[in-house]
């Protein structure tokens, strides 16, 4: 399986890191051995002084698709949750002020934090989900997935003309502002709507 990342997708988002708004959608990649895993803390990497949580909506692919159709994009996913995309974010800085890949930032172990999952059918329209993200107890990141440039649907019509979609593969969908630093002894919490769907500590 595989992570399938979208950047700047927020437009408040692209402007709290003063980024240019995309024509299209930005895609990155992550091994699976980004992914957290289950009741393990997050630790720091020594390469970095700011990791940076990004919480995002997920989207878990359900059957094989290529060339997918934004009218029946909706067949391929019955499963909704919410993750961490963490970053080095001064690590991604240098790489990017060198026209280079931002792997090395955004796909290192325990990069990616995948929560537990809902079931589409909770939600009256997956295109207006409420999610947020406590640090210690107080929300540092709220979004509606409305705010997004490219909805669920249009992202997997768009990925699915570079690579073909395979059942478990996951698409972070991008974040919304308020993007920060991570430190020692954090507690992370996301949510959607009063779902709590991870928690997770920082070492």
């Amino acid at each position: 399986m595989k992570l399938i990342c979208i950047g700047r997708n927020y437009t408040e988002h692209i402007e709290e890191l003063e980024n240019e708004k995309p024509k299209d959608p930005v895609v990155f990649l992550k091994p699976d051995t980004a992914i957290l895993l289950k009741k393990q803390p997050f630790f720091i990497p020594d390469f970095s002084d700011e990791v940076h949580h990004e919480v995002e909506v997920l989207v878990k692919i359900n059957r094989v698709g290529k060339h997918i159709d934004k009218k029946f994009a909706h067949k391929y996913y019955n499963e909704i949750g919410l993750g961490i995309d963490f970053t080095a974010r001064d690590l991604q800085s240098q790489l990017k002020a060198k026209g280079l890949p931002w792997e090395k930032a955004k796909a290192f172990d325990g990069a990616a934090v995948v929560g537990n999952w809902l079931p589409k059918t909770e939600f009256e329209n997956v295109d207006e989900i409420e999610f947020s993200l406590k640090k210690n107890e107080t929300v540092v990141q709220k979004g509606n997935t409305s705010h997004m440039l490219w909805k669920i649907d249009e992202l997997i019509e768009y990925v699915s003309k570079y690579f073909t979609l395979k059942i478990g593969d996951i698409i972070f969908t991008g974040t919304p502002a308020g993007v920060g630093k991570v430190v020692a002894n954090d507690t992370l919490k996301g949510y959607i709507g009063n779902h709590q769907l991870f928690s997770i500590t920082v070492k």
